[in-house]
């Protein structure tokens, strides 16, 4: 998949060919940064994103200033769903994980486009309850299943939503993500290096067995991805 590309994000290349044509011309290409925050908490969305080749994380962040990670969204989905359900605004905090290539479409021309195209509200309808069952899973393995399996589902989750088996993210990162400990983070990523599943070294993480990573990891992972192929259409060939 090209990155430049719009039709490289799974829903603007589900879209019909009418509202293809409408949409096309209104979609910013925008860089989007590692750490890079698209929208607060409480706070009013301006745009909605359309991921190519980066990957937002949907926080929750507490009042202390600890955060967890509720959902990842990559190249399958929307970033602002908030504005279609007429919500306007969410309580998650949208920040960059991974740095890549987005488009950005105005506020008000997705909630026209939603009000007016039944293709188009089905699609994004499908797509929010895709993501309400990867929160909703997110907060059971979050409670019930060990720091290791969370950690080989984020892993696994990510790698989904990017082109490559390479994640570039510190510990630490990982750490707030999570909601964990960071020596728990370390003490499992080692042990995953030392089984060969991946190779871990100064924020860069590569996945070298990744059916022995999915073994390792708990039922969550492959919930949310059932649920994400039965919903949303299929991936084009790259």
């Amino acid at each position: 998949m090209d990155p430049r590309d719009p039709l490289s994000n799974q829903l603007l290349a589900a879209l019909p060919a009418e509202e293809w044509l409408r949409w096309w011309p209104l979609l910013e290409p925008v860089e989007l940064k590692l750490g890079q925050v698209i929208y607060e908490s409480g706070h009013a969305q301006a745009n909605v994103y359309f991921p190519t080749s980066a990957i937002v994380s949907l926080l929750y962040v507490t009042e202390n200033g600890s955060s967890a990670e509720i959902a990842i969204v990559g190249f399958e989905g929307i970033v602002g769903i908030a504005l279609f359900l007429g919500g306007e605004t969410s309580p998650s905090r949208g920040v960059v994980q991974s740095a890549g290539q987005a488009f950005r479409l105005r506020a008000n021309v997705i909630k026209e486009e939603f009000n007016r195209s039944l293709s188009v509200m089905h699609l994004m309808l499908r797509y929010a309850q895709a993501l309400i069952a990867q929160i909703s899973q997110t907060a059971v393995c979050n409670r019930h299943h060990s720091v290791e399996q969370q950690l080989c589902r984020w892993l696994l989750v990510s790698l989904d939503r990017l082109s490559t088996p390479h994640l570039y993210m510190t510990q630490e990162l990982i750490s707030n993500m999570l909601g964990v400990r960071r020596e728990g983070v370390t003490e499992n990523a080692n042990k995953l290096q030392r089984m060969g599943l991946i190779r871990y070294s100064r924020g860069h993480i590569e996945v070298l067995d990744r059916p022995g990573l999915e073994r390792m990891a708990c039922e969550c992972y492959g919930v949310v991805k059932k649920e994400y192929d039965r919903l949303l259409p299929p991936v084009m060939p790259s």
